[in-house]
């Protein structure tokens, strides 16, 4: 029982979330400073991407793309039904959910999945990790032309997007093109890479805690707290909640009724349920100029922690199923 309310803690990472939130609150950057951090967060983005197009490897990649009926499921997980399930929360915009909350909601619902957190805990349930590698890596690549497009559909011109084409380019500039440049010199770095991939997870929160400083501060000087009723964070964090609860059986129904394997299962349940705060962020700055920018990450915020939560719990559930 202990060990069930471990599991409930905040991990170190949302706790320096947490404090980063505070920080921002208490002490924004403005002015010149806030230029500088600006440049700054977007240099330690493009270098994040190039990391990550570095750490992936080619032949996990060709293994798992022999799976496309597992790949189109968890596409259609990310980039179908959970948008589908944000647009159900719209009566509660406007009264229980700010405009920037609800675009907030949108905005999470279009992300693509996790990559490293959903590989971890395939491994540790036990699942197919191959297909994991290359599902979580090609979500994560698409996002970068669904993600703006998606949220041009879901909001019009509500969503602050003025040209979406022009935002795709913006973001395959900031995020894809150091994510191939990466990859297409593995060959030489994947060694140093590798040695470094303790150091590196410390460099992926950074670079996340280093944009969310700046997208809060900008958004508390625009009065963020002022405009946000309690209410409202409340029902942001209830919204998470729900979605959770609904897509984690929903798909885990889903992939059964299709007739996978719980060995198949296990990377459709993560894989598909999951949504990255590491790239959700760095393309939220691309896509929401000015002070609305954390109230439209707060939140992937909270279900970024709650996923992390409950995933946990059911990777040790398959696990145990498993006999490991």
């Amino acid at each position: 029982m202990m060990h069930w309310w471990s599991r409930l803690r905040p991990d170190n990472f949302t706790l320096a979330l947490l404090a980063t939130v505070a920080l921002a609150t208490v002490a924004p950057m403005t002015g010149a400073a806030a230029t500088g951090l600006d440049h700054l967060t977007d240099l330690a983005i493009a270098a994040l991407f190039f990391l990550h197009g570095a750490r992936l490897p080619r032949e996990s990649i060709l293994a798992g793309m022999l799976h496309w009926r597992l790949h189109l499921v968890i596409l259609g997980c990310t980039f179908l039904l959970f948008p589908l399930l944000g647009l159900a929360f719209k009566p509660l915009a406007g009264w229980a959910l700010t405009p920037e909350l609800f675009i907030g909601v949108l905005f999470l619902c279009a992300l693509p999945s996790t990559v490293q957190s959903s590989i971890a805990f395939t491994s540790m349930a036990g699942g197919n990790v191959p297909a994991a590698v290359c599902a979580a890596s090609l979500s994560s690549i698409l996002g970068v032309f669904l993600t703006p497009l998606l949220m041009t559909l879901l909001t019009g011109a509500e969503g602050g997007i003025a040209n979406p084409l022009h935002a795709v380019g913006m973001i395959m500039l900031q995020l894809l093109v150091p994510f191939v440049t990466g990859h297409l010199l593995r060959p030489w770095i994947a060694g140093w890479v590798e040695k470094q991939r303790a150091l590196l997870r410390y460099t992926d929160q950074g670079t996340v805690l280093l944009v969310v400083y700046a997208a809060f501060g900008e958004s508390v000087n625009e009065g963020l707290w002022h405009k946000t009723p309690a209410l409202s964070l409340l029902t942001a964090a209830l919204v998470s909640v729900v979605l959770l609860a609904i897509a984690m059986p929903g798909i885990t129904w889903l992939s059964r009724r299709l007739g996978f394997s719980r060995y198949d299962e296990i990377p459709i349940v993560f894989c598909g349920s999951k949504k990255s705060l590491a790239t959700g962020v760095p393309i939220a700055k691309v896509l929401f100029a000015g002070g609305s920018l954390g109230a439209i990450v707060l939140p992937i915020m909270i279900y970024h922690q709650l996923q992390l939560i409950v995933c946990a719990l059911i990777a040790q559930r398959y696990a145990r199923q498993n006999g490991q």
